[in-house]
This record gives C-alpha cells, structure tokens and sequence, in this order.
C-alpha cells in the first residue's frame, strides 16, 4: 500500500460554497414573532383550576415559548407576592386615617431607631486606644474571691437571709477585700481589664451574681483615679467595654425570664412582663442603689438602664434626668465629662428620642469649664507635668460623642444655638472644634464665614487654630459653602496654615484642605498649594515622616483633575513627586497615577508633555524590578504600562509612533509582558499602513513596513517563554506577508521552524507544571495554515519550509507513548491536498503563491505526491505499532483520522486509495471504540455525497463500508 502513489482529488472551492449555502426563505410570523414582548394578564381564577393557579392572555399563541421573566408575574415571585399584599391592604383602610396614622408611626419609628447614618461607638474605640497612650506606670485594684462571693446553697432560701448575706458580701468589698497591683505597663494593664472581663463572664455563667457585680463595681471604681491622666480616655474604654458586657447579661437574664412560655416580642409593654421579671428587675436595682460611692453606683444604674422597660413605660424617661443631675456631685472636671459620654451613649442605644437629657447633659458640661482653671485641677497638671493643650485634648472623645449625639438629625438651628454658647463662653477652641465635627457638613459650610471669624478670636494658646481649621475643611471637603465666600475661605484658612511650624501639624492640615482647593478652584490654585507644600515639608527632609499624607494630597489631586494635560502642565507637580524618596512609596504613587490615567483617559494622545510625564511615571515602576521582585508585582506594573502604551497615537504620524515604540523598549527591557505588547503595536502599525496606502506600497512605505518587521525581528529574541517568540514570529511573518514582505516573512517563518526543538516537553502554568504537547500542536496547525499561502524561496527548493517544518517534527523529542508525530503528519496531508490544486482556497493580494509560481507543474505534483506518500507511510508504520504494543484505542482513532482526511481531500477514483481508505474503516472499528454517533453520520455524509455527478465513484466504497460496519 505504501508503494501506491496517491492522488488528490480536485476542488471548486466556488462551487462547493455555493452548493452548501443554506437557502433562503421568508417565514410569515402571523401574529407571533420571537422578540415580540409578552403581555401578560392577570384575571381571576377560573372556577375548577386548582387553587393558586393564575390564567393570562398574551398576545403569543399557545404554542409559544414562555418568557421566564414574564412567567414570574403571577404573583410568585418575593416582589410580586410584596406589592399585591400592599395593594389588598390599602383599600381596606380610611385614606385619611391611614396616612396620618402611618406617617406618624413612621416618625417614632424614626426617632426610636439610630439609622445606618449614626456613627456608632466601636468605630470611635480603636481609634482612642491608639491615640492616647502613655509610658507611665499604672496601678489596678483587684479584689480576693471570698466564700462570700460564691452563690448560696440551696437551703438558704428565705427572702430576707438572701438579701441580708448579699449586702454583707457588697459591705465586704468596700471594706477591704482587695488589694492594689502596682506598677503595670499599659499592656498589662489592659490584660488586668481583659481578664476581669472574662472573670466577669465566668462568674456570671456559674451563677456567681455577686461576683459578678463586685467586679463591675471595683471597675467602675477604676474610673475615679486620674493619677496619670493622659491614659484616661484609654482606660475609659477599655472599663466601659465591662459595663457594657455587664448591662447586656442583666438583660438578657431578665429577657429569658420573660419567654416562658414564649417569646418575649421586641415591641413588648410592661403588661407583657411576668412578676418575677420584675421582681429580680427590681432586686438589681436595690443592689445597685446599695453602693455607697457616687461614681460606681452611677455608672453600674447607666449599664442596665435598659431593664427600665421591664419595669415602668417611663422608667428610662424618668431615670435618666436623675442620673443627669447625680452627675454633677461628680468634683473632677474630666471625670465628669466621661460619665456624661457614658449615659449619652447608653441614651442613644435605648432612648434616641429623648433628645432633652442629651442637651442637659451637654448644658452641664459648658457650666463646668470653668473648673478646668481651678487650682485643683491646675496643681494636678502640674505634678504630672501636662500642659494645658494636651489636657484639653483629653475632653475631645467626650465632648466630640456628646455632640454627636445631640446633632443627630437635628435641626439647623440647634447649630446656631451651640455657636451662640461657643461665643458666650469666649469662642471655646475645645468646644467650638467639637460643634464643627459633630454637626452636618452642610450645615457647617453654610456657616463656614461665621466660623472663620470664630476661630479667629479663639485663644492660641488652649487649642491651635489649625485644628480648627482641619475640622471645619473636613466638613467642607463633603458640603459646598456658598461660591462668592470659597476664595475668601480658602485665603483665611491658608493664611493660618502656612504659619505652623511643626511639619507634622502643618501636612495633617494642608492635606485636609487639598480637596476643598480641588473642588472649587483651578490648577493655578492648587499648583499654589502645591509650591507651599514643597516648601514647609523640603527642609531637614520632613517629607519622610509625612509619606501617607502626602501620598492623600495626590490621590485628591487625582479625583478631581482628570485632564492629564493640565495635571502635568501644573510647575509644582512633577516636584511634588520627587519629595518620595522612599522606593517602594515612589511606586505606590506612580501606580495610583497610572491607574487614573488607564480609567479616565478616553482619547489617544500625543501630547509631549503627558508622554514625557508618562514615561518618566512608567520608568520609575520599571526600574523598581528586581531579581526580587515577585511575578504578581510584575504582572500588575506590566499590565499598567501596556495600558500607557495603547493610549499613545500620532495619527498618520507613523515614523514618530515606530520611534516611541523603539524608546519604549529601551525604556522597559525588563518586563517582558511590555515587550510583547510593542512587537504587536508594531504589527498593528505595520497593518495600519497597509490599510492607509490601500495594499499598493509606495517605496517609502514599503521601506517603512520592512522597518517595523525589522524591529519585530530583532524584539523578538530577548523573550524568554518559547510560545510568546512561536506565537510573535509566525504572527509578524503573516503581517510581513500580507504586506508583501516576502524576504523578511521568509526570515520570520524559519526563524520559527529553527526554535522548535527548544520547546520544552512540560511548561509551567499558574504554578503548575502541565504537557506542552497540546500547545505546540495548536502552533503547528496554525503554521500549516500559513504554508499554503507562501512562495516557495528560489534557492531552497520546492516546499522547503513544509519539508523544514515536517523534519523538525521528526527530529523533536516527544513524550512517551505520544502520537502528537502522527496528528502532524495527519494534519500536513489536507495542506498538501490543497496545495495540488489549481486554484488556492485562499489567498494575499499582490502576492503570488505557488498555485501561480508552478501553474500546475506535473514536478510540482510529483513532489507532493511523493511527500505525501511518505507521510502516510510513517503514518501506517505507527498504526502497525501501535497494533503490536496492544493500543488499540490509539490505534483505531488515529486510523479514523487518517480515514476522514482521505474522505475529504483523496481521490477515491483510485481503487487502491479506496482500498486504503476501507481497511483505515475496518481498523477503526475492529475494536469497537470508534464512536457509534459519528461513524453512522459519516457513513450518511457519505451515501450523501455519492449521489452527486461528480462523486459517483464513491457508491462502491459506500458499499464496500456498509458491508463492513454489518460485519
């Protein structure tokens, strides 16, 4: 068989196009058309549908297909079943009735409930605990677990055994149980706290109540010593997180009581409560009111103020202006100030609406900022050696959560009230930076003018005005003021910045006020700021300790100026940047910057300026690489300088888009991501041209053309994945073709069949090693593909790079037990197929192929014939051995490969070919495996193909596979 010399059939590409053309018709829709919406309406049910069931006329017939987002609108979907439920509900109602009594059940609910809009305490935690710190030694009183603190047995079960043995334990605990831990670090001080929490769990789940309130009231305790004042509102936080445990465990005991037997609802009244919820409401209560000392018994009642509601509809209203006023026995000015912190925030959780209590608590407060100059607290300063403005600084928590409080979705003219106190208190900086955080933005910014003059006669030495003023820029970076006051607002602020001389306090302003100057002014402002900013953080090299502002300044920056033209035409700009020193810093802030350029850059440029700016940000994230580098970071600065690239254009301007490209790749030889990206730009370039001059080159632009594959050619070799170089040389060989190239499409091509043999058996992929075989093979076909087309070379021969591709082959170590050879060999006859004949199935303008080189040379023929007759040789020789190694899988799907491409491209006229073509048929299904579906459709595709005039010949190998496939 292998002697026999075989034949392709001939082809009419036309013809064959023409003939499997599917017709045309016009199909008459009538009233139903597919993209027709469906109308879809509800009626009643009909009377024997079965319950639930909905019937619906459409404008569809019934034999339609259904929507299956019209289908939902019976009812059953959440939504639908939502808006009928409101729709059956609203006519029962009075419209009168029902709309005054929703609005105003709408308005308590409201009040009663603190929105998503409420900054809430924990976000404020954190933030305190981090700011006030201290180095000094602390001491804690910790107390001795007693007999007395273990619960009582169960025979002691008189009343007034109970209570007389608890207030024996509660005396016992203030009369010296306990003793004080000395010299704690702040750590271990907040360890102390954190494991009294966790005592006070325990004991609380062993049923130990006393314990558990010994501990909270030894706590609360805690709360009166201000021997090292700085750490106050630390240890303030880190108490009332125990309170808090405390309160929560005392409701939820009371709350358990009251689900038997079932659950109490959230909206529950009095009424609702069983007596002995109420009694052991009660008993708290007693026990708390037993505690002698002021401090503990006030905040241990705040804890559980909540439980009021097991007892009395008006206890909360009632209770909280009588520990209001027991706040005021408290002598200590800071001490005071927390305690009212703490009932406010209890307030908010339980009663948002009492707004009265709020505003008391804050009314005593001012009364009371006259005893911070009293000579008590003036000598306590003294003795722990803290100034005036860092004891001021101690109120802010306080005060700045009191505020908020009161300025929740309050109305505008409480803000007017607060800055009438401000000024009859002098123009407190304290209080005044405190109104300015609390109220709303825009309330805030209408007033800013008002506040300004505030400020202004404010007193320097309490609280620096430009805290002030970052408060009051905060607010308007989020609300406008009114445009005729912006410049004047913007003067006065700057007028005061500029004057800081620490570099810390002047940057954490500056940068406040960036925004505001972005919003509202032009870049010759900003470029002002910017100048000033350069000029306070230069000296003594500031800038290094003020990264993440200055890193804020420039993502600000970003947000509002997104014409890259006039970011970088500002003088100051490019000098901000170079203030980051630090490498891994510098590039955060190129990345940031190239980023908003990738996203808001709608339209190529070529604008000098943003392509010098560019370039220097993308060398910058360039030369950051080193051998350290991790491959995601590379990826990410490769991925946003590919992005730089896409966007730069020069129009018709092609010489000067080639000479950037051969900048850039100088400029970015380390990524090689970069790299590939310009060998494609250039490609696109190359094609751009051919586009332009409409396939007829000039000679300068075919000198240009031969430019960019030049610039491919010599690109392409520094990259080192083998597929990128296979894939780039066989792509800039098609373009150096279509652009009729053809010495350098040559040089292309070879260059590719020269790199085979280095490709490796296994490649790495996301960390994983996997066969490269199905990647070459897919490279290979798209060769073949591209062979048929080129012009064999005058001085290599007939089909010298068939023949060099197909000897690579050959020679290349494939894996084990692999018929990748064999698919090649496979692949390679329907090109040589398609080469024989007269007329190419496809083909590039102004390029002559071989079909016009030979014009039907018998040697032409000849020479594929032979080539072909080889291939199928090495092609049976492996079938062979795959039948004496016992594969027969492999074996019978090769053979049904080979089978399918004789069927397609040989001429069966050939009765030894037809032969070869039955036994490949007999061999494919000897074993069974060949699959039933596909082997009965090409027997079919075959009878069909028999019963045209040109392929008569094939009914006897229909025949002939018939009486096999029985067999």
């Amino acid at each position: 068989v292998c002697c026999v010399t075989r034949r392709s059939r001939g082809r009419n590409y036309d013809a064959e196009l023409q003939k499997y053309r599917p017709e045309v018709a016009l199909v008459e829709f009538g009233d139903y058309h597919p993209l027709k919406p469906i109308m879809v309406t509800d009626t009643k049910t009909r009377r024997g549908a079965r319950k639930g069931s909905t019937s619906s006329s459409s404008s569809s017939s019934s034999s339609a297909p259904v929507d299956p987002l019209s289908s939902m609108l019976d009812g059953t979907d959440p939504l639908s079943m939502f808006a009928a439920a409101s729709a059956s509900e609203t006519p029962a109602m009075s419209h009168s009735s029902s709309t005054g009594d929703l609005g105003r059940k709408r308005r308590e609910k409201e009040e009663e409930v603190v929105g998503p809009d409420f900054e809430h305490w924990l976000s404020k935690r954190g933030e305190i605990l981090a700011r006030f710190t201290t180095t000094e030694k602390l001491s804690i009183q910790c107390f001795f677990a007693s007999v007395s603190g273990k619960a009582l047995s169960p025979g002691s079960s008189a009343v007034s055994e109970k209570v007389r043995t608890r207030l024996e334990e509660l005396d016992d605990l203030e009369e010296g149980s306990q003793r004080e831990l000395l010299n704690l670090s702040q750590q271990d001080y907040a360890n102390r706290i954190e494991e009294l929490n966790q005592s006070l769990k325990e004991a609380w789940a062993s049923d130990q109540k006393v314990k558990a309130l010994k501990i909270v009231i030894q706590c609360s305790k805690l709360l009166s010593d201000t021997s090292v004042i700085q750490f106050y509102p630390s240890k303030f936080v880190l108490i009332t997180d125990i309170l808090d445990t405390f309160g929560r465990l005392v409701y939820d005991r009371i709350w358990t009581m009251c689900s038997d037997p079932r659950p109490l609802p959230d909206g529950f009244t009095v009424e609702d409560v069983n007596d002995t919820a109420k009694e052991t409401c009660l008993n708290w209560f007693f026990k708390i009111a037993s505690i002698r000392e002021l401090l503990p018994r006030l905040y241990v009642e705040a804890a559980i103020l909540k439980c009021n509601r097991f007892l009395n509809k008006s206890g909360i209203q009632e209770t909280l202006p009588r520990l209001t006023a027991m706040i005021r026995g408290i002598g200590d000015p800071l001490v005071a100030a927390y305690a009212r912190a703490y009932l406010c925030r209890v307030g908010m959780e339980v009663a948002p609406h009492l707004k009265d209590s709020l505003n008391r608590n804050f009314f005593d407060l001012l009364s009371t900022f006259k005893q911070i100059s009293a000579e008590s607290v003036q000598n306590q300063l003294v003795l722990q050696r803290v100034e005036v403005p860092e004891y001021l600084t101690l109120y802010s928590p306080a005060i700045n959560w009191i505020l908020q409080c009161i300025a929740y979705r309050a109305p505008e003219p409480l803000l007017t009230e607060m800055m009438e106190r401000c000024k009859t208190l002098g123009n407190n900086a304290l209080l005044l930076n405190s109104v300015m955080r609390a109220f709303r933005p825009e309330f805030v910014a209408v007033r800013a003018t008002d506040f300004i003059s505030m400020i202004k006669e404010c007193d320097e030495s309490g609280f620096p005005k430009h805290l002030l003023f970052g408060s009051l820029g905060r607010s308007l970076a989020c609300a406008d003021p009114p445009e005729s006051e912006r410049l004047t607002i913007l003067n006065e602020a700057w007028k005061v910045i500029t004057k800081v001389r620490s570099p810390q306090d002047y940057v954490n302003c500056a940068e406040i006020w960036v925004e505001f100057t972005c919003r509202h002014f032009t870049k010759r402002e900003v470029n002002t700021v910017l100048a000033d900013i350069i000029k306070h953080m230069t000296p003594d090299r500031a800038f290094e300790d003020a990264y993440p502002q200055l890193q804020s300044v420039i993502r600000k920056i970003l947000t509002y100026f997104h014409d890259f033209s006039l970011l970088f035409s500002m003088e100051r700009f490019l000098p901000f940047l170079d203030m980051f020193q630090k490498d891994s810093v510098r590039v955060e802030v190129c990345k940031s910057i190239m980023e908003v350029f990738i996203k808001h850059q709608v339209e190529l440029t070529r604008d000098p300026v943003i392509l010098n700016a560019m370039l220097h940000i993308c060398k910058t994230m360039h030369d950051s690489v080193n051998a350290l580098t991790l491959e995601d970071e590379k990826r990410s600065l490769a991925l946003l300088i590919i992005g730089f690239i896409r966007m730069v254009s020069f129009g018709r301007d092609f010489e000067q888009q080639l000479s950037f490209c051969v900048e850039a790749r100088a400029t970015f030889c380390n990524l090689e991501p970069v790299l590939v990206q310009l060998i494609h730009t250039v490609n696109q370039l190359a094609m751009e041209t051919l586009r332009v001059v409409r396939g007829s080159h000039s000679r300068k632009t075919a000198a240009f053309v031969r430019a960019c594959a030049a610039y491919s050619f010599i690109t392409i070799p520094s990259l080192s994945s083998i597929f990128s170089r296979l894939s780039l040389y066989l792509l800039s060989g098609q373009v150096a073709l279509a652009n009729q190239c053809l010495s350098q499409s040559d040089a292309f091509l070879q260059a590719a069949v020269s790199i085979l043999p280095e490709v490796p058996r296994s490649i790495s992929i996301e960390g994983k090693l996997r066969s490269s075989e199905s990647f070459l093979l897919d490279f290979i076909n798209n060769f073949l593909a591209t062979l048929l087309v080129v012009p064999d070379h005058p001085e290599h021969g007939v089909l010298y790079l068939v023949r060099g591709l197909l000897n690579m082959v050959q020679d290349y170590t494939w894996e084990d037990n692999s018929d990748a050879k064999v698919r090649v060999y496979i692949s390679a006859l329907p090109l040589l197929a398609a080469m024989s004949q007269e007329t190419y199935l496809y083909s590039i303008p102004k390029v002559d192929s071989n079909e016009t080189l030979y014009g039907g040379d018998p040697k032409f023929l000849s020479e594929i014939n032979k080539l072909c007759e080889t291939l199928i040789g090495q092609i049976l020789d492996h079938l062979k051995a795959l039948g004496r190694d016992e594969s027969p899988r492999r074996q019978g799907a090769l053979a049904f490969s080979l089978f399918g491409v004789l069927l397609a491209h040989g001429d069966l006229r050939n009765n030894k070919l037809s032969q070869l073509s039955v036994n490949l048929w007999n061999l494919s299904h000897k074993h069974g495996y060949c699959e039933t579906r596909i082997s009965v459709r090409t027997l079919e595709y075959i009878k069909h193909q028999a019963q045209q005039p040109d392929m008569v010949h094939l009914s006897d190998t229909v025949q002939r596979l018939a009486l096999q496939s029985r067999t």
